[in-house]
């Protein structure tokens, strides 16, 4: 799969394709319809499929200080479009002037000269243009000006498991839906919507020190980008990813629980993600690490001794592993 940049990177003698738009974060089940549906119609015609979002979330440009809770990086979004069959990931940054442009100058700049596009693939709910004036029926006409069809998929709705076992009536799969599980700690309804493990992506830095010196639990400290969805403060049973310093590849997928929040008993204030790895001992500072949340144990709670907390702590550990183990 290709990686663009902006359209500058675009080859010459480029021909038609299928193009497929939308921010995509967390690439959740509604979007992989929607990215397969795409797929499929360039397979059908013989050309490329081009997957284009955006950087940074409009929402950001549009109104400053309202960038929602990232599900996915970048990085992760690509890698999940690559694995459904797209052909092009372009990341086209979103500025001022771009979220100016009027619904018809968009299709005619972007989509009509520079990509060739012979069909558009969107969701039934898509917008465009400057103050989203673009609907599916304007680019539908816009289509029939340029001379490229459009297809809209309907909103993907499903049944999704809560974290009791219980299954919860259909809702609309959607990343608002999804951000608002992973702030409330559900991380099981989370998992439903978007077809796999809520994953948090960062790299391991030096903490305080406390949980292997004072509590025998030696934790990797987790600096996760800006606007990480960070789960709401609790303990979790998660699969514990790590890529070794300097290496491209992977290393070993571990069991790990997993603290987030600001460890009341020692009275902390700054919020933190730690893990602690079952059965390795290892150091993992300065790696790369994903951590994907199986289920939330507990909420953050503050107890009146050390001892009362390593006591619960081993609970968790427990808890884990017989989680993990049933979820294989």
């Amino acid at each position: 799969m290709q990686r663009w940049r902006g359209l500058e990177q675009l080859p010459g003698g480029w021909g038609r394709c299928v193009v497929t738009i939308g921010v995509f974060d967390g690439i959740h089940q509604g979007h992989q319809q929607l990215i397969t549906h795409a797929v499929r119609a360039a397979r059908e015609r013989g050309v490329p499929c081009v997957l284009m979002t955006f950087d940074p979330h409009p929402a950001e440009v549009v109104r400053p200080g309202s960038h929602p809770a990232q599900l996915t990086t970048l990085q992760r979004r690509a890698e999940l479009a690559e694995g459904l069959g797209v052909d092009v990931f372009c990341v086209l940054p979103f500025t001022a002037e771009l979220s100016r442009m009027p619904a018809a100058e968009f299709v005619h700049e972007l989509l009509v000269e520079r990509l060739h596009a012979a069909v558009v693939v969107v969701g039934e709910n898509f917008t465009f243009g400057h103050r989203a004036a673009g609907d599916i029926a304007v680019l539908a006409e816009l289509g029939d000006r340029f001379g490229f069809e459009v297809a809209s998929d309907r909103l993907v709705s499903g049944p999704t498991e809560r974290a009791d076992g219980a299954a919860e009536a259909p809702v609309t799969f959607s990343s608002t839906y999804i951000r608002s599980c992973i702030d409330a700690g559900d991380v099981v309804a989370a998992a439903s919507a978007l077809g796999r493990y809520h994953r948090l992506e960062g790299i391991v830095v030096r903490g305080a020190g406390r949980g292997g010196s004072e509590l025998g639990f030696p934790t990797a400290n987790l600096s996760s980008p800006a606007y990480s969805a960070v789960p709401a403060d609790g303990v979790y049973a998660c699969w514990f990813t790590h890529r070794r310093r300097g290496s491209p590849e992977p290393g070993e997928t571990l069991p790990a629980a997993v603290s987030v929040g600001s460890n009341p008993t020692f009275s902390g204030t700054e919020r933190t993600v730690e893990a602690f790895v079952l059965d390795v001992d290892a150091d993992f500072y300065g790696e790369h690490v994903a951590l994907d949340f199986v289920r939330r144990l507990r909420g953050m709670e503050r107890y009146d001794s050390v001892d009362a907390l390593i006591e619960q702590m081993n609970q968790d550990v427990v808890r884990t592993r017989e989680i993990l183990s049933a979820r294989g």
